[in-house]
């Protein structure tokens, strides 16, 4: 049976969308419940980082508005914090606090679990034939969290 490319991009979206919903599920079995995919994403950033609302945007293609929300909301449950930057004593830096960097790490080690996972489903040489044939069709890393435009689109329900 050939599948369309439509199908191939639906079953590659299921596949993400399987590992993401799992992981956010698993985190929330671990006492992190009110941790979201943009989250992570953000948190990333910030300890890549992103600064400030202005930065955080540009680097998860959303407003200024949205990023400042969303730091709102990882300031509220202790995932950010807001210090000064020792270069410029009136501008305030974000930071990822030690429980931002817990919920990385976990959430980190989940996703190997899952992988493992699939690894049992459907075998260690047909998984990592699936890894390569996928590097090798969408280039490795396959998509950067801050590339622009990637996911600028539906955030506002993970929030």
């Amino acid at each position: 049976m050939s599948r369309s490319g439509a199908d191939l991009a639906l079953l590659l979206l299921g596949g993400f969308r399987s590992l993401v919903d799992g992981a956010t599920a698993e985190l929330a079995r671990r006492g992190y419940e009110d941790v979201r995919p943009v989250h992570d994403f953000a948190m990333r950033a910030i300890a890549d980082g992103a600064g400030n609302a202005s930065e955080l945007g540009r680097r998860l293609s959303v407003s200024k508005q949205a990023a400042a929300k969303t730091i709102a909301v990882l300031q509220d449950r202790g995932y950010v914090t807001r210090g000064t930057d020792p270069r410029h004593a009136r501008r305030m830096l974000l930071q990822v606090t030690p429980l931002g960097f817990e919920v990385l790490r976990q959430g980190e080690a989940i996703f190997d679990e899952l992988r493992e996972q699939w690894e049992r489903q459907i075998g260690a040489t047909q998984l990592q034939n699936l890894e390569t044939y996928l590097a090798a069709l969408s280039g490795d890393p396959a998509v950067r969290f801050d590339t622009p435009g990637w996911m600028s689109r539906g955030l506002g329900d993970l929030m």
